[in-house]
């Protein structure tokens, strides 16, 4: 008799089912892994070996041989012992083989037989749940993937726990959701003293999701607005904590199985690698990109960035995916970012400031700024200059509104976006506006039009700046619940557009 169940290998955050065959036949003593294993999948005959002796279960003095289905799919992760041992004891009649026919399993084994968490629980239960099948996984990890509804999820501590559950003598109790994480703290954007341009510019970018650089001098403000930037973000849709915690399970990031409502905020180093900005390595692991998939990535010093590492955020952002291509594994990633990032004006940084400015003003700022390629820089939709904040407004108290505020008009607009793209498949703000769909809400009245055209031929705008422009300025329109587009959205978008104009060379 051949013993079936199921399990999973995982191809970016899509997980694929895995049929485990498992046969007992006469013959040497042996016990094989075929179908295309990874070292540590070779590995779990040893551990399942250990694991059942330590419950009292002796193998048989026969040939046994587990088949991973199908054959040619690379098979990588620690995640295949349980289903493993699972389809042993089937093919043993230790557990009954009906009750392993609509059987998922994941979960890695220790030598006493404990079940060890695994990542990748949400997409292995999404799998399950398409084919109407039941997932086994460890304890640690049920609370992630019962937050598939559609499928029922048991989670156990160790294997005899699964034997008992199987045999009928102590039933586990199907899992339940882990806690959403409700209790978040952000800083307030009212800390920030002065930069009124550069938090209108925040709410800007955070109602359309619009991407945003910002330069000034050190000591301005910068990374202080950037750390504020999730306190205005409304919190993820339904749809949209799923997609993420799915790319986060991959990365064995969630907490607890707990799927957070807030959006992500990555802030990698600028030492940081390409593989660890794009996703790669050897298992093609999800990037910096990836894991802010619905949420910010803020690049703090960009021209520090190695050149080829921001070269590679080019296609990202415009697509909002990213394929990982490497010999042994082609994986596509989602990536649908707000990209934000802040720069000195020069190498010395005080390029603005005669008194402080080195001798090489403005070649230094030039040569500093120009690390950042014209096609990149073309990727902004807001370029703002932070300006240093006088001494004397240090001392004054906090002035201005809160972050509560600020996110009340944020989550005003994006309610509105979500509305007006209901119908639009792979649109959800104004930033996603392209083709026909941007000309239907972005042309602006008459007037508008007019200065538009007028400043596209004056600073020679390329075609995916005029665009932007236009989707900024939808933006703004509906911060001012507008329904038209009008000379005064598109006056401002236009002049976060060409800010700093003579520094970064590019419009």
């Amino acid at each position: 008799m051949v013993a079936r169940i199921h399990t999973v290998a995982f191809e970016g955050v899509e997980a694929r089912l895995v049929e485990v065959q498992c046969a007992v036949t006469p013959g040497l003593p042996t016990f094989a892994v075929v179908g295309l294993p990874d070292k540590a999948v070779s590995e779990a005959r040893d551990r399942v070996k250990a694991a059942l002796a330590a419950m009292g279960i002796a193998l048989p003095s026969r040939r046994i041989t587990i088949n991973l289905s199908p054959a040619d799919l690379p098979k990588v992760g620690s995640h295949f012992d349980l289903p493993i041992a699972v389809a042993l004891l089937v093919a043993l009649d230790i557990i009954p083989a009906e009750d392993s026919q609509d059987l998922v399993a994941l979960g890695e084994l220790s030598l006493d037989g404990a079940i060890v968490p695994v990542v990748g629980a949400l997409p292995a239960a999404m799998a399950a749940a398409a084919e109407d099948r039941t997932l086994l996984c460890p304890r640690a990890s049920a609370p992630e993937a019962a937050w598939v509804g559609a499928c029922t999820v048991f989670g156990a501590t160790t294997l005899g726990e699964v034997v008992a559950h199987f045999t009928g003598r102590t039933l586990i109790s199907p899992a339940l959701p882990g806690e959403v994480s409700q209790d978040i703290r952000h800083r307030d954007l009212r800390d920030v003293k002065g930069q009124e341009r550069a938090k209108r510019a925040m709410e800007i970018a955070a109602a359309g999701r619009h991407h945003m650089l910002m330069i000034g001098t050190p000591g301005s403000g910068k990374s202080m607005l950037a750390a504020r930037m999730p306190g205005i973000l409304p919190p993820l849709t339904a749809t949209e904590a799923l997609e993420t915690s799915m790319v986060h399970s991959v990365a064995g990031l969630l907490d607890e199985g707990g799927i957070s409502r807030a959006r992500p905020f990555r802030e990698p180093h600028h030492t940081a690698s390409q593989a660890a900005i794009i996703g790669g390595g050897r298992l093609a692991k999800p990037g910096e990109i990836s894991l802010a998939h619905n949420g910010v990535l803020f690049l703090d010093e960009l021209p520090e960035f190695p050149r080829q590492v921001l070269e590679t955020l080019r296609q990202p952002v415009e697509t909002g995916q990213v394929m990982v291509a490497r010999a042994n594994a082609h994986i596509r990633y989602p990536c649908r970012f707000m990209l934000m990032a802040a720069a000195n004006p020069c190498k010395c940084g005080y390029m603005s400031d005669p008194a402080r400015a080195c001798a090489r003003v403005p070649q230094c700022g030039d040569d500093y700024l120009g690390r950042i390629s014209g096609p990149l820089m073309d990727r902004f939709d807001l370029r703002v200059d932070v300006p240093p904040v006088a001494f004397a407004d240090l001392d004054l108290p906090p002035s201005g509104e809160t972050s509560a505020q600020v996110a009340e008009r944020v989550a005003a607009a994006r309610s509105v976006q979500a509305e007006r793209f209901a119908d639009h498949p792979g649109m959800r703000t104004n930033a996603d506006a392209e083709g026909e769909v941007l000309e239907e809400i972005g042309t602006p009245d008459t007037e508008g039009r007019a200065l538009l055209t007028r400043v596209a031929e004056r600073f020679g705008l390329s075609a995916r700046g005029y665009h932007r422009v236009l989707r900024v300025a939808r933006t703004i329109a509906d911060l001012d619940t507008s329904a038209e587009v009008r000379r005064p959205h598109v006056a401002e978008a236009i002049g976060y557009r060409l800010a700093e104009l003579s520094s970064v060379k590019a419009a």
